[in-house]
């Protein structure tokens, strides 16, 4: 996937941000082409609108449909903006396609279904169009790669990632949780992918919009696609997590956008000094890995089992009071030590089935 190319789009910055904007549903022409022009005249270049919506339950709100995307070619005729829309099925796609839509992206819950993906690679095959593919509605990185695959293979070279987050069970912060390491290791693996993060489906409130997109911008997103709505107040779905065109603007003036190419020799020094230490780290764990087989040899010879559950909830307790105390949290100490506790059974329990000494 090296040949993937960039969305060049005439009018389109080329800076960062590249932003997607407009309501989670196009609802009526009348909102549409409201919510539209006021994006427009804030520099807005891209409109997005849904027009089929795959709802959680039966009975929600599920779209206009069809009749939907003429209000989009309005848009594109009458603003001169680009019009995008989610596609779920290849019905979708041709009737998208018929309408002159510009981008078209893949929900999280059709990118997590193989079927449905390939059925849209099919629809697409050889036609000159742009695609953005959100992640699965689970932390499912594979599965990700594997529906940008597909759209690959259809002959689809404009093609994009949209972080959306992940699905959670329970109360949390976010809508969906971010889990950042997944979009980076995305980006790590093919590096020429643009990246674009959702902040209305991430967050799910309209006030943690302006902190989502920041930490993207901060973390190198290549661009955003944001819910924006002319009454979002009213907004026939996911209400709360649109903003006005208005805020919308001042969200993206108040972006701090840093540049992700020059380095300073500062900054290399640090670099090197980062490397030093995690090799210095790789090492101690090497060591400490060492110690734990023989910890598994002495508990083979005196038969005691692997696994003490007192002791490690008492190392992990110390442990992640001392991260505290060292001004690290809590949390990403136990997150790193049951890491490491799980490497450190593994090598007792080779050790107990006489696979190492």
């Amino acid at each position: 996937m090296d040949d993937i190319l960039h969305l060049d789009l005439a009018g389109v910055s080329k800076q960062r941000p590249i932003v997607i904007a407009g309501p989670c549903s196009a609802e009526t022409e009348e909102q549409v082409l409201a919510t539209a022009t006021d994006l427009a005249s804030s520099g807005i270049k891209i409109f997005r609108a849904g027009i089929w919506k795959p709802r959680t339950k039966p009975g929600g709100f599920e779209g206009v449909g069809e009749p939907g995307l003429r209000w989009l070619q309005r848009v594109k005729e009458e603003t001169g903006m680009y019009i995008a829309t989610e596609v779920a099925n290849s019905h979708h796609v041709e009737a998208a396609l018929k309408a002159g839509v510009d981008i078209m992206w893949l929900g999280a819950r059709t990118s997590a279904n193989p079927f449905a993906v390939q059925e849209i690679a099919d629809a697409i095959a050889g036609t000159d169009t742009t695609v953005l593919v959100k992640n699965p509605i689970n932390p499912d990185l594979e599965l990700w790669i594997g529906a940008l695959q597909r759209i690959y293979n259809a002959g689809i070279r404009r093609i994009g990632a949209i972080h959306r987050g992940f699905s959670a069970y329970g109360k949390h912060l976010y809508r969906n949780l971010p889990q950042w390491h997944i979009p980076i290791e995305l980006r790590r693996r093919l590096p020429q992918l643009q990246l674009f993060c959702d902040p209305s489906h991430i967050g799910g409130k309209r006030e943690l919009i302006a902190p989502l997109s920041q930490q993207a911008m901060d973390l190198g997103f290549d661009g955003l696609i944001v819910e924006s709505h002319c009454d979002p107040d009213c907004a026939w779905s996911d209400k709360s997590q649109q903003v006005t065109p208005e805020v919308l603007s001042y969200i993206l003036n108040m972006l701090v956008v840093r540049d992700t190419q020059s380095t300073t020799e500062s900054l290399a020094i640090l670099r090197r000094q980062i490397d030093t230490i995690d090799n210095e780290l790789i090492e101690l764990l090497a060591r400490r890995m060492r110690v734990s087989r023989d910890i598994g040899q002495y508990k083979k010879e005196h038969n005691i089992q692997v696994l003490q559950a007192g002791r490690y909830d008492d190392v992990l307790r110390s442990r992640m009071k001392l991260a505290e105390q060292l001004d690290m949290s809590g949390e990403f100490m136990k997150t790193v030590y049951q890491a490491i506790h799980e490497e450190s059974v593994r090598q007792q329990i080779e050790v107990l089935n006489n696979r190492k000494r």
